[in-house]
C-alpha cells in the first residue's frame, strides 16, 4: 500500500516577526525544517510548502491563514502539519517530530 504524502506548510514573511527577536527568519525555518525532517525521516513521504503571507495565493485556505497571521492571530513562522498548527514564532523541533510520529513517521 502506498503511503499518503503528508502536508507540511510554513507560513511566513521576509521580515522577522516583531515578537520573535533573535529567531531565524521564516525562510530559514522552512529550510531548517526541511533538512531536519529529511535527515530524521528519510523514508517517510512528505511535501513541505513555504507560503509568503505578504503575497497573494490562489489557495483560499492558505490565503485565509495568511490573512490571520497578518491580523496578528498567529506569530510567524507558522507551521502546520495536515492543517494542524504545531508551532508558531520560535519553532520547537521536538514538537514537530512528535506530530510527525503521530502519522507513522519513524526515524532511521
Amino acid at each position: 500500500m502506498k503511503k499518503k504524502i503528508l502536508s507540511i506548510e510554513i507560513f511566513g514573511a521576509d521580515i522577522i516577526c516583531a515578537s520573535c527577536v533573535n529567531a531565524p527568519t521564516s525562510k530559514d525555518t522552512y529550510e531548517w525544517l526541511q533538512a531536519a525532517i529529511g535527515r530524521k525521516y528519510p523514508n517517510s513521504p512528505y511535501e513541505i510548502t513555504y507560503i509568503d503571507i505578504q503575497k497573494p495565493t490562489d489557495n483560499e485556505r492558505q490565503q485565509e491563514l495568511a490573512n490571520r497571521v497578518l491580523d496578528d492571530e498567529f506569530f510567524y513562522p507558522l507551521v502546520l502539519i495536515e492543517g494542524k498548527v504545531v508551532g508558531e514564532g520560535n519553532i520547537n523541533l521536538n514538537s514537530v517530530f512528535m506530530e510527525l510520529e503521530k502519522y507513522g513517521f519513524t526515524s532511521t
